[in-house]
């Protein structure tokens, strides 16, 4: 993706990435404008009725001005005997978030019966002026990735399919009056309904468990599936094909009425009721995180042997479609780096400038600094990598030219989400050289980061911290590593990834947290060392207002020193099934 320069404001890296400009729509009504429109024909409108004409006499009087709506939650309405020409009934079930977003014109009367509505706005296909989406999810440390909407309908018709045929549906009672709208009363026992702030928990007390949440609900410990290859967290959705988004419609038995009506108010206009979908494509940011990376070696030598850029052929997409790529490169870039020996026996590394070729074709845009080998070939070497990357626009943090500056957190904002990577390397010692003079990766200070975490967080960002820590072969994390990647957590981290791991390691949500102790190796030679280490994780996580909603497990299996590609579904299950037991789930 296009990668802009960086700009420095208030001492801090700050980059505004595929930035959209945002419009506010406010949303105006026009009084008695449907029946001017019958007498004013310089109005591009449709003729209503002459039922128009029985608006009460103070608002046929009324100048026509533009006048602010009333944005409501629909809880109290009025009660008519005589429908009023613009009379409104607002079904009862309708989500209390679509309610909020609701915006109805003063000229419209609210009524609490729907015998006593001219319009009414409920579920349905006829006249649609918004689709308001649900997600199918389970709790995370789930296996099974999604079903079919013939699956899923079928369960809820009592002949149970799919991966959770054995259990109950879900849902709070909301959902379930708006989808039995859709489907039907479901069978008995197909469902079970649990009260809107107990779902979540629930589900995870009672796993395997599935549920159909609003599109708002989502979170990160939640997992959304797919449901015929859909889900809402995706960047090229489309809720008009997607089997859980409901049309909502206003209905009127006056068709021509409801024709001036939807002119006016429906999807499409200048003043719509209602937002076209509880979903603004323009509000998300999809972050990619991955493991180790050190383009030396055998990986180097098979590089040399198949092409530069050879590792990227089978899981290139997937880092490329993310909006921000983090890659953690642990090796110095040498102009006159020896040829690679896949027989090195020393670890002091450096990688071949050319070499760069893969870091774009992966689309890399953000490079953690805090690896244990980036002051392998000292001072010199780091200051030509970092100028590499700057000539190359890719942004870094957790190391730099000084300890100052190593320090400064990345700030990104993209599509309103205010995102800062910080980092640390938690070894000590050589393998975090910086100074207030020297380039280098930057020590754990863990005082320092407490207190930088909290500081970002006040000022509304959401803070991706990651640790090179200690190397552990073992799916369980070690008592410090929890110790420390919890720290961070309590500091308001929203996100805790250790990038040091040659192996997957446990997950936990800690405090609010998603803190995962190991991704597992992305680019290095280690797919001999053990069966363990030849498997990893690619995590992607999705923003959206503001919020982290949800996080996706890629898994990767190396085929050659270089080259991992993704998992067949059964070497999937396995490694997933490891990743949970080692995380105590």
């Amino acid at each position: 993706m296009p990668r802009p320069t960086p700009a420095a404001i208030n001492n801090q890296r700050v980059l505004q990435l595929n930035s959209h400009p945002k419009i506010i729509l406010a949303v105006f009504a026009i009084p008695v404008l449907i029946a001017a429109c019958k007498s004013n024909p310089s109005l591009d409108l449709p003729v209503v009725p002459e039922i128009v004409t029985t608006l009460q006499s103070e608002r046929a009087t009324e100048a026509v001005e533009l006048r602010q709506p009333t944005s409501i939650s629909v809880t109290a309405q009025q009660s008519s005997t005589e429908p009023d020409v613009l009379s409104l009934w607002v079904a009862p079930y309708l989500p209390a978030s679509l309610q909020a977003q609701l915006v109805v014109p003063p000229e419209f009367n609210l009524v609490d019966q729907a015998e006593n509505a001219i319009f009414h706005l409920d579920v349905g296909e006829q006249n649609v002026i918004s689709r308001w989406v649900y997600a199918l999810v389970v709790p995370f440390p789930t296996v099974s990735d999604g079903l079919t909407s013939d699956e899923l309908q079928r369960s809820w018709a009592g002949s149970p399919a799919g991966p959770f045929a054995a259990y109950p549906l879900l849902m709070e009672q909301n959902t379930l009056d708006m989808f039995s709208l859709r489907w039907g009363t479901p069978a008995d026992g197909a469902v079970k309904v649990i009260p809107t702030d107990q779902l979540l928990d629930y589900a995870w007390d009672n796993r395997p468990a599935w549920a159909i949440v609003p599109f708002e609900a989502l979170e990160p410990r939640w997992k959304a599936l797919q449901v015929d290859g859909l889900s809402p967290i995706q960047k090229e959705f489309d809720p008009s094909i997607y089997s859980l988004s409901l049309p909502i419609s206003l209905f009127s038995q006056d068709e021509t009425l409801l024709a001036a009506i939807s002119t006016l108010y429906g999807h499409g206009s200048a003043n719509p009721l209602l937002p076209a979908q509880n979903i603004d494509p323009d509000k998300f940011t999809t972050v990619v995180m991955t493991g180790v990376t050190a383009l030396v070696r055998a990986t180097a030598w098979e590089m040399e042997r198949k092409g530069l850029t050879w590792p990227a052929e089978d899981i290139g997409a997937l880092l490329r479609q993310a909006d921000i790529t983090h890659i953690s490169n642990e090796v110095p870039f040498v102009a006159d780096c020896p040829r690679p020996d896949p027989n090195q026996k020393d670890l002091k590394f450096c990688s071949d400038p050319s070499y760069m070729q893969l870091l774009e074709a992966v689309g890399a845009d953000v490079i953690e600094l805090t690896g244990d080998h980036f002051g392998d070939y000292g001072s010199a070497g780091m200051y030509y990598t970092l100028e590499l990357y700057d000539s190359y626009d890719l942004l870094y943090y957790g190391g730099g030219k000084n300890l100052e500056l190593g320090r400064q957190a990345l700030l990104l904002e993209h599509n309103g989400n205010l995102i800062a990577f910080l980092g640390c390397n938690a070894k000590g010692g050589g393998y975090a050289p910086a100074d207030e003079n020297q380039p280098g990766a930057v020590e754990c200070d863990y005082e320092w980061m407490q207190a930088e975490i909290a500081r970002l967080r006040t000022q509304g960002y959401l803070v991706i911290f990651t640790f090179q820590h200690i190397e552990y072969y073992t799916y369980e994390p070690a008592p410090d590593q929890v110790k420390d990647f919890r720290r961070a957590a309590k500091a308001g981290a929203v996100i805790v990834s250790g990038s040091q791991a040659h192996q997957a390691q446990g997950i936990e949500f800690f405090e609010g947290s998603l803190v995962m102790y190991g991704l597992g190796n992305l680019f290095f030679d280690q797919i001999g060392v053990s069966e363990d280490t030849a498997r990893a994780l690619i995590a992607r996580h999705t923003f959206y207002d503001g919020r982290h909603i949800s996080t996706e497990l890629f898994t990767i299996i190396f085929v050659d020193y270089a080259r991992p590609r993704f998992m067949t579904l059964q070497e999937r299950l396995v490694l997933l099934l490891k990743v949970f037991e080692g995380s105590g789930w």
